[in-house]
């Protein structure tokens, strides 16, 4: 039994120098081969491409995360500052106020470069027209009245635009096509007051439109010499005359009444006016009766530019584009839905104003 004891010893003993020596041996070794390669870096290790991508996937995967969890963080935290601003804009008054962009434009950018860099020069006005191509020589000769001041968009009733190409600045203007639109159904939904805010006057004019005594840069010298928040040029006396209000008066520059055919607006009327245009009544009719109610004093800041005058070719486009029902021509059943909005507008108005005298009464 004592023999066994002693060389159990032994051999532990033999196994802990054996370990201790093999140990010293190691380190020696790795000692000197890190003398004899001091130069050995990762960079000479070539890595497969895939595993590579792999490895800096899950690098920015694990980036991302400590990120997103940062923010967490962040954003549950006792230190973050909780906002409430009133007098922002609806749906954003949690924000800081240096954040908000309440207007936007219709201002074309690119997909390269510094933001800042994008626009030599911005639009002043915006210049529209409801157009089918049957009507692009007559588009063509109107935009050739107006500078690079004025930002052209075309909305197109028959879902033709890039045969428009064929003019140099169409290349340039902004393009929007629903089939069977009417400029109204287009300018409640397209033309709202933050998105043109950025446009001094907003031009929405019908298709059919003689320009050869007229000038875009003059008309709005005109405009502005006599103070115009509403207005149109005048027409040339002919047979496209809708109300002889609107008749050109050749002993002065501007008078009073403003129709439909060729409006224009500046900002803060056309914030007004857009809030009165209706969404199912798409043709505008009655409307040019209501102008007044956007502007005071009406008398002084609606007007005709008499000086500077267009002629309505009176050409029925947008009527063919109606539907033929019960045996009538469609623009027969076009003009009967002008008629009945015009109804239908005055009505909803006088309710309106009704309505509100009575909630004032019991105020």
């Amino acid at each position: 039994m004592g023999t066994i004891h002693r060389s159990g010893v032994y051999r532990k003993t033999n196994d802990s120098a054996r370990l201790i020596i093999v140990t010293i041996v190691g380190v020696a070794f790795g000692f000197f081969v890190g003398i004899s390669f001091p130069a050995v870096t990762f960079t000479k290790i070539h890595i497969h491409s895939s595993f590579t991508s792999s490895l800096d996937m899950s690098i920015v995967n694990q980036n991302e995360f400590r990120r997103s969890k940062s923010l967490e963080t962040l954003g549950s935290g006792s230190n973050v500052t909780n906002i409430y601003v009133p007098t922002n804009p609806r749906g954003a008054e949690l924000l800081p106020p240096g954040i908000v962009v309440a207007e936007s434009d219709l201002y074309l950018r690119r997909l390269w470069g510094e933001p800042s860099e994008d626009m030599l020069k911005k639009p002043k006005y915006l210049l529209t027209f409801t157009v089918g191509y049957d009507q692009r020589n007559n588009i063509n000769a109107a935009v050739k009245k107006f500078s690079d001041d004025f930002q052209i968009l075309l909305f197109h009733y028959d879902g033709r635009t890039s045969e428009w190409d064929q003019f140099e600045w169409s290349k340039s203007a902004i393009h929007v096509s629903v089939m069977r639109q009417t400029k109204w159904w287009y300018a409640k939904r397209f033309l709202h007051p933050d998105i043109v805010g950025a446009y001094e006057y907003i031009f929405i004019w019908d298709e059919d439109l003689g320009v050869e005594h007229f000038n875009g840069e003059k008309y709005i010298k005109l405009v502005k010499k006599h103070g115009l928040e509403i207005s149109q040029p005048g027409l040339e006396p002919n047979n496209g005359l809708t109300w002889q209000m609107t008749k050109r008066r050749g002993d002065r520059e501007v008078h009073n009444f403003v129709e439909i055919m060729a409006p224009v607006f500046s900002r803060e009327a056309w914030r007004c006016v857009w809030h009165m245009i209706q969404n199912d009544l798409v043709h505008g009719w009655g409307l040019d009766f209501a102008l007044r109610r956007c502007v005071e004093p009406a008398h002084e800041k609606i007007g005709v530019v008499d000086s500077q005058w267009i002629i309505h070719q009176v050409i029925p486009s947008l009527g063919s584009q109606g539907k033929s029902e019960k045996g009538k021509a469609p623009w027969e059943g076009v003009r009967a839905r002008c008629r009945n909005e015009w109804s239908l507008f005055r009505s909803r108005l006088a309710d309106a104003e009704q309505a509100y005298i009575s909630q004032t009464k019991k105020g």
